[in-house]
């Protein structure tokens, strides 16, 4: 391993620091020792100058533990009110275990809804750039309580990964119950290894990560690994650490190796592009023929309606969409100036006649460049090009 990740973390500012329920949860509920650690570290990374972003997970532990259930409830009524339980208490714990080194703290409970609306997602990001300002410690976590499955992130691993978009970090830190990425499960396997730095994430190491499950909380490795995709795509480095080591994070800051680096794909990318690429959820799938998928995938262009072979789904103007070339490899994901049956009427068209096709024409493009994110995946394929050339 060469000397990058401590690199990354010499010239980090702004850090995400994601815990898990593996970590902050013992036999007896709330494991406060690691509370008060990680409260700890942080403040001192802050008095350092670094500007520090909680993601935590947890709450539902923590009620399921103080209503001495035996297991995570079924019914999702129980698990929201083991969630409201379980939050009140591990905020409190917070709170104090901040204020013993004169660190005040906020709760900020988000739902997908809150990201997926741009109005929402910018003022989400202003709130936390606010309380970054005045030196107050944003702690996050999913609202688990009113939380439904159309607004639901899945878990913390990528409401973490979220949060690192939105707040444009310079590095994500998740903290699990093991010390990082393994070629097998280390707590069933004792010839398990390390994976100490990841440069490209293949299809094995994703292999690797799937028989590694979490134990109180929703993600296991695999969500992990889906996290770093999206923000090493983005240009953001992250690390898998075990959260329990003492210190763990003062150490990573003082050059220590731990745990599993993921080293960033790209240079960092526009927000709002972020937003584009790794926020929405796309609402249908436009399918290009190989000369549309060159343009965009080589030269960075618009999608013109010439280029689309197929339309699928029921969506309106300005939805996020997904662009597959012919053989359905996603290219990316963009926001659309016509609803999905505009698109069916112009497909195979040149732009000068969509006026007489539609009777107005409002744009050129069904995608403007602008709008449009090409995947790191698509950007990273000499042998899909060829064969777009072939």
């Amino acid at each position: 391993m060469d000397d990058q990740p401590k690199i990354h973390f010499d010239s980090a500012r702004r850090i995400i620091v994601k815990v898990g329920s593996g970590v902050l949860t013992g036999e007896d509920g709330l494991n406060l020792k690691i509370v008060r650690s990680l409260s700890r570290q942080i403040c001192r990374l802050i008095d350092q100058g670094l500007e520090v972003i909680l993601v935590t997970s947890g709450a539902m532990a923590c009620g399921i533990k103080k209503m001495a259930l035996k297991k995570r409830p079924d019914e999702i009524p129980k698990r929201q009110a083991s969630a409201a339980i379980g939050q009140a208490g591990l905020i409190l714990e917070y709170e104090k275990a901040f204020e013993k080194h004169h660190k005040k703290v906020a709760q900020i409970l988000l739902t997908s809804d809150d990201l997926f609306n741009r109005k929402r997602y910018l003022n989400a990001r202003n709130t936390i750039h606010t309380l970054l300002s005045w030196k107050v410690v944003p702690i996050i976590n999913e609202n688990d309580t009113v939380i439904v499955e159309e607004i639901k992130f899945g878990d913390n691993d990528n409401l973490s990964a979220l949060i690192a978009l939105l707040m444009d970090a310079d590095i994500l830190i998740n903290l699990t119950d093991i010390d990082g990425l393994y070629t097998k499960d280390p707590r069933k396997h004792p010839d398990a290894e390390l994976i100490g730095e990841i440069t490209t994430i293949t299809r094995e190491l994703e292999n690797f990560a799937s028989g590694i499950s979490g134990t109180l909380g929703m993600g296991g490795m695999l969500s992990k690994i889906r996290a770093a995709k999206k923000v090493t795509a983005a240009g953001i480095p992250m690390v898998i650490a075990n959260g329990k080591t003492p210190d763990i994070l003062i150490r990573l800051f003082s050059g220590e190796k731990h745990g599993s680096f993921f080293s960033r794909q790209n240079e960092k990318m526009a927000r709002r592009k972020c937003w584009i690429a790794f926020t929405l959820k796309p609402k249908g799938r436009i399918i290009v023929d190989k000369g549309a998928a060159a343009a965009m995938v080589e030269r960075g262009t618009s999608l013109l309606p010439s280029g689309v072979i197929q339309v699928e789904g029921d969506f309106p103007v300005g939805s996020p969409v997904q662009v597959l070339s012919e053989d359905l490899q996603v290219l990316g994901n963009g926001l659309v100036n016509y609803s999905a049956a505009e698109t069916r009427q112009i497909m195979g068209l040149k732009s000068h006649q969509i006026k007489e096709r539609l009777g107005y024409q409002p744009y050129d493009e069904i995608i403007h460049r602008d709008n449009l994110v090409i995947m790191a995946d698509a950007c990273d394929m000499e042998s899909f090009c060829s064969k777009l050339q072939g």
